[in-house]
């Protein structure tokens, strides 16, 4: 093995051929051995001859070649089953993120509110004036000023809960009688 050693270090590339040739079965027997799959045993003999072209210079006994390619082998081995493991309890974001349920609606569901919002407005414009001022103020505030509604549209405070009710009641039935709105 001294003689191919040499050889290789001095570059005559049939040198590393024939050693590559030679070696590599039982360098993908032990890849194997260490519990790799196909691939991953494809990839830990590639990375060897990669480590032993590195370290050419490195190596100080030509006779332990052979036995040097098999420790390297098995070191990469065990770095890919390390990942591969670690790979396995990682979980692939993509993954998880494409079983988790869509917080967007469905094109349906939009087209569907969209048809139920321009029956509620057309609705709407069929009450009075002062029920369309009100209900268009109420409508969009999470928690109504009765104060603030009182002087925006000039009625007493006190007769604004009445007349929400009144034309509230009004726009249900106007909603109740429109087919477009009923629907599912």
């Amino acid at each position: 093995m001294g003689n191919v050693l040499d050889a290789i270090r001095s570059g005559e590339r049939d040198a590393l051929d024939k050693l590559v040739a030679d070696a590599t079965p039982l360098l993908w027997q032990v890849a194997r051995s260490q519990g790799l799959d196909q691939d991953s045993a494809a990839d830990a003999v590639q990375l060897t001859w990669m480590a032993f072209l590195r370290s050419l210079d490195t190596i100080q006994t030509p006779e332990a070649v052979i036995g040097w390619l098999i420790t390297v082998t098995k070191r990469e081995a065990w770095h890919m089953r390390t990942r591969m493991r670690r790979r396995a309890e990682v979980p692939d974001v993509l993954s998880l993120l494409a079983e988790q349920p869509s917080t967007e609606p469905l094109p349906e569901d939009i087209v569907l509110d969209e048809e139920r919002g321009r029956v509620l407005w057309a609705a709407v414009r069929q009450l009075s004036a002062r029920c369309q001022e009100l209900i268009r103020v109420i409508a969009f505030a999470h928690r109504p000023d009765y104060n603030a509604i009182s002087e925006a549209l000039g009625m007493p405070r006190g007769s604004i809960g009445p007349t929400r009710g009144r034309c509230l009641a009004e726009l249900r039935r106007l909603l109740a009688g429109d087919p477009g709105w009923s629907r599912p």
